[in-house]
């Protein structure tokens, strides 16, 4: 009975191998080239994750929402950003849907002229200047460089009281 097994068990390993053995290897250059085209085909093309959640700012540098989801007709084509309106950390606000195509994507971040309007001004600055006591004395000026994966916000010519006053958008089941 033991010697069955085993020989059941020789068998099915040959049989096994034999299909492992039949397959054409790929190599590590053809894997290296097949990532390399797929990578460099989508050169410029922004990650949906990364636009959802992105400050909506008015003509004047207002704050008046954030895209909280992207709709999109079935073949792919994004038809509408919904926008998250008023409200503060997201407690009374309201869903607006608006055309994909209103919305303008800027990569600089928002321009500001004092601390009091400063859109956020922790998440990405543009400037970093240190002057004085730094190790090296003297001054050092980094400037951050656009993300290529990802716009920095969205730029809507409206107002937050015209967006608030649209009719909500709700998801229908």
């Amino acid at each position: 009975m033991l010697l069955k097994t085993i020989a059941t068990g020789l068998v099915a390993s040959v049989l096994l191998a034999s299909t492992a053995f039949a397959q054409t290897p790929t190599t590590t250059s053809d894997r290296a080239n097949t990532a390399a085209a797929s990578s460099s085909s989508f050169q410029g093309d922004w990650r949906s994750s990364k636009v959802v959640g992105l400050n909506v700012y008015n003509d004047n540098n207002q704050n008046v929402g954030s895209i909280n989801d992207l709709l999109m007709d079935k073949s792919g084509n994004i038809k509408a950003a919904v926008l998250s309106v008023g409200g503060f950390l997201g407690v009374g606000s309201q869903l607006v849907a608006i055309p994909f195509d209103k919305i303008k994507f800027v990569n600089e971040p928002v321009a500001y002229t004092g601390a009091s309007n400063a859109p956020n001004a922790g998440n990405r600055p543009a400037t970093t200047t240190t002057t004085g006591s730094a190790t090296n004395s003297s001054s050092t000026t980094t400037t951050s460089k656009p993300n290529p994966w990802y716009p920095d916000h969205a730029v809507l010519n409206t107002t937050k009281d015209e967006l608030k006053s649209m009719p909500e958008f709700k998801y229908s089941e």
